[in-house]
């Protein structure tokens, strides 16, 4: 059996978690600012605020939920360590709370991970275990390590810990601009757009809240069109922190429930938001980052929205990428 913390691991998270995971985070995370971009705004006929998480610490909004997690932790729990999988974000987020922490964590990373999230994330001297993204099952590897060390998975998503912890970039966002009409959010598998869920439907009831996915990673697009999870083989998105195959057990019963829709967005506009928001607004955002605001960009939303709270996911990105997408445009 995998070997898990004491926590019901496959609970709702409550408004009232959010709100204790604001305050558990605090020794790591940062509060991220709001940024505007008039060009934008004129380019997508709204009124756009972005919360800027690849500001946040690692580059990401993935050390909320990881620091959430492991200050969830008992003494004993700690002490076994932790295993995780991931392609770069959540990983780097694991290492770092964990290094803070003094906790042992081992990683479990694709190959084919983005270089820059791997040497980043090697810095803060976890135990890094490579697998193929096409062969392996990254899953099964984690929890063969959790049985032969004793160590409790660290999941990436599915999981009230980091669901609430996640849910804490929503709150700052709403607080910090109660009056939008909408929220965007990247979705891969789910904790960032379950955690908003809970916490802006709670705050703002009649707030919208939308979540983007790639059109070649639309896991989540079928299964709310199934009305159950779907499985895709594994998608070939330049975005790579959203290259989930299916949605999250938890993740789906809360995003099911309450989203106001998924939207889909193409590879060119994912690099055309890339581009726009590099050389327009002088913020570096990777591909999975930046598919809110592609949403947002290329006329996703319904037209009678106007403020809209984007979330910018993630600021790591390939210097040989991000020439690829700048080169495209040449």
């Amino acid at each position: 059996m995998i070997i898990e913390s004491a926590a019901e691991a496959h609970t709702v998270p409550t408004f009232d978690d959010l709100e204790r995971a604001a305050e558990r985070i605090r020794v790591l995370a940062r509060q991220t600012p709001i940024a505007t971009s008039r060009l934008f705004n004129e380019a997508s006929s709204s009124e756009s605020f972005f919360k800027c998480e690849h500001l946040q610490r690692g580059g990401a909004f993935k050390i909320r939920g990881a620091t959430n997690f492991l200050h969830s932790l008992n003494e004993d729990e700690r002490r076994r360590g932790v295993v995780t999988f991931s392609s770069g974000n959540h990983a780097q987020a694991v290492a770092i709370a964990a290094q803070h922490l003094g906790v042992h964590a081992t990683i479990v990373m694709p190959t084919d991970a983005p270089r820059s999230k791997l040497e980043s994330t090697k810095l803060y001297d976890p135990e890094i275990v490579l697998y193929d993204r096409h062969n392996d099952d990254r899953e099964a590897l984690s929890r063969d390590i959790a049985q032969r060390t004793g160590a409790i998975v660290l999941p990436s998503y599915d999981h009230p810990w980091i669901i609430a912890g996640q849910g804490t970039a929503t709150l700052e966002l709403v607080r910090q601009q109660p009056h939008l009409d909408a929220i965007v959010v990247p979705l891969g598998g789910g904790g960032l757009l379950s955690g908003a869920l809970i916490g802006a439907k709670t705050l703002r009831p009649e707030l919208k809240v939308f979540g983007v996915e790639p059109e070649l990673a639309n896991d989540w697009h079928l299964s709310l069109q199934a009305g159950e999870r779907q499985t895709i083989a594994a998608p070939p998105t330049l975005a790579d922190g959203l290259r989930t195959t299916t949605p999250g057990e938890i993740t789906f019963r809360i995003i099911s429930e309450d989203v106001d829709g998924v939207l889909l967005v193409s590879e060119e506009e994912i690099k055309a938001t890339v581009r726009f928001l590099l050389t327009r607004t002088k913020m570096l955002i990777e591909p999975s980052g930046a598919v809110a605001a592609a949403a947002v960009l290329h006329g996703k939303l319904p037209g009678e929205l106007r403020r809209i709270g984007i979330i910018l996911s993630g600021g790591n990105v390939d210097l040989p990428v991000l020439a690829e997408i700048c080169g495209a445009a040449a």
